[in-house]
């Protein structure tokens, strides 16, 4: 799998992607713009995914910690439980590290998402702390940024 830089097809690809039932939260109402701020996962030139970092990785009411960098990521509906979501967050951990050097990875889950959960756990992350917002409750997972690559 591959990181790279949105295309402007891959953002209007994205922003069309509509998720079943509850998923559907992670529908974008706006537009995607390409730039440094989203990402496009790739998996043998297939648009898998996109990711984004910092602020806009954060869910509302989260503060920036210093030496955590704050990771988001949303996979294709149709590509959802399909056995790749290991290698698909591996892959934007191993860009994320190399890219930023943080001291520990941050990510936040909804707390009824338990494939994205799993995956989170499967990946070293633990559960440090709930936060409400509109959308419901996150689990504001954790985990160290060192070690070798995670996308295997």
């Amino acid at each position: 799998m591959e990181v790279r830089e949105l295309t402007e097809d891959d953002a209007q690809t994205i922003t069309g992607w509509r998720y079943p039932g509850r998923y559907s939260t992670y529908d974008f109402d706006e537009p995607l713009v390409p730039s440094e701020i989203v990402w496009a996962v790739t998996d043998e030139g297939e648009l898998l995914g996109y990711c984004c970092f910092g602020e806009p990785a954060r869910v509302p009411g989260a503060e920036e910690e210093a030496g955590t960098l704050d990771v988001g990521y949303g996979m294709a509906p149709d590509r959802m439980g399909q056995g790749r979501g290991r290698r698909f967050v591996g892959a934007i951990l191993d860009f994320a590290r190399e890219r930023h050097r943080p001291e520990r990875f941050r990510v936040y889950v909804l707390d009824w998402n338990e494939r994205s959960r799993a995956t989170a756990e499967r990946h070293g992350f633990v559960t440090e702390s709930t936060l409400d917002s509109d959308e419901g409750t996150f689990l504001v997972m954790l985990r160290p940024a060192a070690g070798g690559p995670v996308g295997a």
